[in-house]
């Protein structure tokens, strides 16, 4: 039986977070990085996004879904939820579900593995010059003329340029073509169109 499979069955078609049955996908719990069911959940479009800190986290989509979860019999969605609840730790909810949540000692040393409980809970997105998160394929509109680093291009303020991506492990820069050139650009010098 396939993982996706199986998680479907035990999770009866839904998200282990949730309960949301909208795009669901299988989540190895990291530091796991094959898909097997004992380390996987499976999870919807938005515990995704966010687990993945690809969006903002969402305390009212956590607040009351965290509290069932936390209690679920299957140590991955556990350590989830024991990671999700860190993240919300200055929240009185999420805290005072902290304090009651008990993991085996092999549980909670999966859950620190990933250093998730020693940050606050914040995430850095890619954001224009007016707080607007960017997103790969997006199309951004220069706000200052730029001269380019290595060339004699000079962008003027206003160039449009489509099909943007972000730069992974820098959240103040992406990765666009301007006249042909792939060039890295200041997210504070431009604005999503």
């Amino acid at each position: 039986m396939s993982v996706e499979k199986e998680l479907m069955e035990r999770s009866q078609g839904q998200c282990e977070l949730c309960k949301s049955s909208n795009g669901l996908t299988v989540y190895p719990v990291p530091p796991h990085s094959q898909e097997n069911a004992d380390d996987s959940i499976l999870v919807c479009e938005k515990c995704l996004a966010q687990l993945n800190k690809k969006e903002e986290p969402d305390p009212g989509h956590w607040s009351s879904c965290l509290s069932e979860s936390m209690w679920s019999e299957v140590p991955a969605v556990q350590v989830v939820s024991w990671r999700m609840l860190g993240r919300f730790r200055n929240e009185t909810w999420a805290s005072d579900n902290l304090d009651i949540l008990y993991l085996s000692d092999e549980l909670l040393d999966w859950a620190k593995k990933t250093g998730d409980h020693e940050s606050s809970g914040e995430i850095e997105l890619h954001r224009d010059c007016n707080g607007a998160q960017l997103f790969d394929g997006d199309t951004i509109t220069l706000m200052k003329s730029l001269d380019v680093k290595g060339s004699t291009l000079n962008a003027k303020m206003g160039t449009v340029v489509k099909n943007i991506r972000l730069v992974a492990d820098n959240t103040e820069q992406v990765e666009g073509k301007i006249d042909g050139m792939a060039v890295i650009i200041l997210t504070k010098f431009v604005r999503k169109k």
